[in-house]
């Protein structure tokens, strides 16, 4: 008799072991243990009990004794093919475990406890029926109105409703459970389970009709549409300028692809866009909208998955991991502010959601629209060279001009005794639009209130002592914090290592916030970053308040920098923007355009004309005039020559190995070895192999990070070799305490 043989990825396997493994399917399984469903088995040499999920079945294997599946953990698969196929993919592409792709995929809620148990159950509601019909029940309920008012009070209520769930009959009716238990006895109700969802708030009122498009939105519809239809796979770059309208294209799309009975996802780059795309959309599309990120509740997403998994939700709203959300017969994935680096997951998996994206456009046949007012500078080059279609939106919907943009050279400012972080000309457009009741917005990408804390005698610097960083000096609890491993303290009243006169430097949003209090006594200011957005619970509650209560000034960090929609709002200030100019990283110059275009796109996009202010020390850099400008062309053109002579993506792609460990010294021979690897394996031909070097932050938590980079062409033989690499190197004995990985196009 044949043996039924499963093909498992194994939790506890790590990368450098990582592969099916195959395992005997007792017999009283056998129906249970298909392709797509979680099970429990016996792992290495302790048989150590290890979750699994099936990635096949076959009728034989190679090894002559196997171990059995000890159970089945799903009634039925928590994956299709095509996610396990995707699973399958992302291990060859991003250098992880196949069950690390498919944790990706799953919901939290989905997961089981170490006691066994499901971190999140189905929700239930007991549902009352009648079970007599109409005229035979109204009988009844007559017979019984005498003695037994609460019964007939909860039959003439059923009777109008067919079913209620008992809870509410009960409330309805002001009944007890015990003659509802009698009902049920007599025969006259049935009470059953039915199951229910968990829903995030979604503020739901009559479908509105689809926006009006102008005509050239309605030129990039037609187009995007056709290709949607085709039935082929497909990608395009939607590039409009901040304000012309991308959304509602999106609207409209979306809405024919529905018609033509198929799913869709539409991804956004962070969770406080979610809430204003999720009401603009839901108030179009009503309960078919699912929305998937990290804010719900582990009952919410778990319901939202199932939503969109029985095609009961068509269309998955959320951030990068709704790239996964398991929608049937898929035609169109959009994502928003395509550019942004949130896009780019940083743990393993560390998948770009981009990518992920266009696999699944594959395999479905279906498009994938890209949208921007600043693309990246890849997908442009792409759309250039013919491998996306390119549709643009030059204009402001309904003409709207573009803000006025002011540079402001804050050396002039110190010259004239203003040392502070607002310039002259900022502080006299706030008053001015103070006077006129219109709403400001000021950007500067640092939380806190100053950068450092330093001895103006002998230079000290409080640094974090686990990481290799300043500590930066929050007012609130007048605490020195470290923004990598949260080491905190309270600083001296004079230097530690002089006695010397502490003095702070650098501006965080906090100390803005303060320096506005003063000059513009009595004007309510609202922050936002992720220190003010925490006790509050979430991004949309202050956003909300800033719309209605029509707070004069919000002051932000980058979550105020896109997709926000705020008619008042005709000022945005820009208070530092050489801050990110200068990070070390290729992409600084493109982080720095795509922020500032982005932020003062924010101002002017109701019935006002808008403004904007740059503060910067250096008013001739090319990036940040051109950003003023809002010209991207011009910075594409003199970007993209850049990347041409760095030999940067788009022409190479860039890949790393990073390395990190306790002991510097190892670290750093762990890189060496990785290198000399790298050059025996690939050769220096067709690539540059540079490193190790240290990263940016070279020590976070008590670790030292170094990486070896890699420019070349990438294909499926690199990438084997560069997985061979990070195998040989996590088993190499001479590194213990170092880990090793690899990673595609790595942030810092």
């Amino acid at each position: 008799m044949p043996q039924l043989v499963a093909k498992i990825a194994v939790s506890a396997a790590t990368y450098w072991i990582d592969r099916p493994y195959d395992y005997l399917v007792p017999e009283e399984l056998g129906e249970k243990a298909v392709p797509g469903v979680r099970v429990l088995v016996p792992f290495s040499r302790g048989n150590r009990k290890s979750e699994g999920v099936i990635l096949a079945l076959a009728d034989h294997s190679e090894y002559e004794t196997l171990k059995p599946i000890l159970s089945v953990l799903d009634e039925e698969p928590v994956l299709s093919q095509e996610q396990l196929k995707l699973a399958l993919f992302m291990r060859e592409r991003f250098f992880c475990t196949v069950y690390d792709a498919v944790k990706a995929m799953l919901p939290a809620g989905l997961w089981f406890t170490e006691d066994g148990k499901r971190r999140v159950n189905d929700k239930m509601i007991e549902m009352a029926r009648l079970l007599l019909p109409t005229e035979e029940s109204a009988d009844y309920a007559e017979k019984k109105r005498r003695r037994s008012p609460q019964q007939a009070g909860m039959i003439d209520l059923l009777q109008s409703f067919e079913t209620l769930p008992s809870r509410e009959l009960l409330q309805f009716a002001g009944a007890s459970r015990a003659s509802l238990k009698a009902l049920v006895k007599a025969g006259v109700v049935e009470l059953y389970e039915k199951e229910t969802y968990r829903r995030p708030q979604i503020h739901l009122g009559e479908t509105e009709p689809l926006p009006v498009l102008n005509e050239e939105q309605q030129k990039a519809f037609e187009g995007l549409n056709a290709m949607a239809a085709s039935g082929k796979a497909g990608a395009a770059l939607l590039f409009g300028v901040t304000g012309s309208g991308k959304t509602s294209v999106y609207i409209h799309l979306i809405r024919q692809t529905l018609d033509r009975g198929k799913s869709a996802i539409l991804l956004v780059p962070e969770i406080a866009l979610t809430p204003q795309m999720l009401q603009t959309f839901s108030s179009h599309f009503g309960d078919q909208v699912a929305v998937l990120h990290s804010s719900l509740s582990t009952g919410e997403r778990y319901d939202e998955w199932k939503r969109v998994r029985s095609g009961k939700a068509k269309l998955a709203i959320g951030t990068r991991s709704a790239v996964f959300a398991p929608a049937e017969d898929l035609g169109l994935v959009i994502i928003d502010e395509e550019q942004e680096e949130s896009y780019k997951s940083e743990n393993s998996p560390r998948y770009h959601a981009v990518d992920v994206a266009k696999y699944r456009c594959v395999r479905a046949n279906c498009l994938l629209l890209l949208g921007s007012a600043t693309p990246d500078v890849v997908s442009r080059y792409y759309a250039q060279i013919g491998r996306y279609a390119l549709f643009r939106l030059e204009n402001r919907y309904n003409e709207r001009q573009l803000p006025q943009v002011r540079i402001v050279d804050m050396r002039r400012e110190l010259r004239r005794g203003n040392s502070g972080d607002l310039s002259t000309l900022l502080c006299e457009e706030i008053q001015t639009n103070l006077d006129r009741g219109e709403q400001s917005i000021l950007f500067l990408n640092r939380r806190g209130t100053h950068k450092l804390i330093s001895c103006g005698e002998c230079g000290y610097t409080y640094r974090c002592p686990r990481c290799s960083v300043s500590l930066t000096y929050h007012s609130v609890g007048e605490r020195l914090r470290c923004h990598y491993c949260g080491y905190n303290r309270r600083p001296d009243s004079a230097c530690p290592e002089c006695g010397g006169m502490l003095k702070r430097v650098g501006a965080g949003t906090q100390l803005v916030v303060e320096e506005l209090e003063q000059r513009f006594p009595g004007v309510e200011v609202l922050r936002m970053d992720t220190d003010s957005v925490a006790p509050v619970g979430s991004h949309e509650l202050l956003f909300q308040r800033f719309r209605e209560e029509k707070i004069p000034i919000m002051v932000g960090t980058q979550m105020v920098t896109k997709g926000l929609n705020f008619e008042n709002v005709t000022l945005v200030g820009v208070i530092s923007a050489d801050q990110s100019l200068y990070a070390g990283d290729y992409r600084a110059g493109e982080r720095t355009f795509s922020l500032i275009t982005q932020v003062v796109g924010r101002s002017g996009r109701g019935e006002k004309p808008g403004r904007a202010v740059i503060q910067t020390f250096t008013p001739g850099n090319e990036t940040i005039e051109q950003a003023a400008r809002q010209d991207y062309e011009a910075f594409y053109e003199s970007e993209l020559e850049l990347r041409r002579l760095q030999n940067a993506p788009p022409f190479a792609d860039f890949l790393a190995v990073t390395l990190s460990g306790r002991d510097e010294n190892q670290v750093i021979r762990a890189g060496e070895a990785v290198r000399s690897s790298l050059e025996k394996r690939i050769g220096t031909g067709s690539a540059r192999i540079l490193g190790p070097t240290p990263l940016a932050v070279v020590k976070v938590n008590d670790r030292y990070r170094y990486r070896v980079h890699i420019a070349c062409r990438a294909d499926r033989n690199l990438r084997a070799a560069l997985s061979q690499t990070v195998i040989e190197a996590n088993t190499d004995k001479r590194f213990r305490g170092v880990s090793v990985y690899a990673d595609n196009d790595p942030g810092d």
